[in-house]
């Protein structure tokens, strides 16, 4: 895959202010597993290979276990995550989904029973931020860092 440009540099004054929402949302009260978990997911969801190159290992560091990592993508399933992430994982794929899901009322109950309204909000200005994140990096084509790996040592 080809890089198409560099997304950091080419927009520094926009990628810096998206950086200004990230440093709010690291100090905005949201548990950093919530955060990780919600941004592995939406990165799922939408196939960006930086992103989850990236919060996979932001999750590591933070202690995060390999078996949620490797479950995430089938958390309904698993015992693994407790309500507050569950809540937190179905509001992310609802709103990642919003032209398909319209964030469906019980869906926001689940989630509204776990947050407040203060979380709630900044969990979404999270999921939003994710999604934005993946569309300015997949549309960029970013080359994540295995992948620059990868190519040196194929030369």
């Amino acid at each position: 895959m080809q890089q198409r440009y560099t997304p950091f540099t080419a927009a520094d004054g926009g990628f810096k202010a998206l950086l200004g929402v990230e440093a709010y949302l690291k100090d905005c009260g949201l548990e950093h597993t919530v955060l990780e978990l919600v941004k592995i997911r939406v990165s799922q969801m939408n196939g960006c290979a930086y992103c989850l190159h990236m919060h996979i290992a932001d999750a590591r560091a933070a202690g995060e276990t390999e078996t949620r990592i490797h479950l995430l993508d089938a958390w309904r399933e698993s015992l693994l995550y407790n309500p507050r992430e569950r809540a937190a994982l179905a509001w992310a794929e609802s709103l990642t989904l919003i032209s398909e899901t319209h964030a469906p009322d019980d869906v926001f109950a689940e989630a509204r029973a776990q947050f407040t309204d203060k979380e709630l909000a900044d969990l979404s200005i999270a999921i939003g931020m994710i999604n934005s994140w993946n569309r300015v990096l997949i549309g960029a084509r970013a080359v994540h860092p295995a992948d620059k790996a990868a190519a040196a040592n194929a030369a």
